[in-house]
């Protein structure tokens, strides 16, 4: 029964997540950087986001930390279910 939680668990912040870096994307092409939806997106995501840009190469215009935290969430979640067995 707990593994089946931790298991339910992770996909659900796996998933939630993965949706929300996904809206960050695509807001940042069309949302205005300043405003409330925005600045409360990247306070969801950013924590994080961050230690991925802090270790990547800077790329002007081109953000690849969202892309790397995608696949480390992903690596994460497959970690967890080897772990438990599911």
């Amino acid at each position: 029964m707990l593994v089946t939680v931790a298991s339910i668990f992770t996909d659900l912040f796996v998933l939630v997540f993965t949706f929300l870096l996904i809206v960050r994307v695509i807001a940042s092409y069309i949302v205005q950087p300043g405003g409330r939806f925005f600045t409360s997106l990247v306070a969801v995501t950013e924590p994080v986001v961050m230690p991925f840009r802090r270790v990547l190469p800077q790329t002007p215009g081109l953000d690849l930390a969202p892309l790397v935290t995608f696949f480390a969430l992903r690596l994460a979640q497959y970690l967890v279910h080897q772990l438990l067995g599911v």
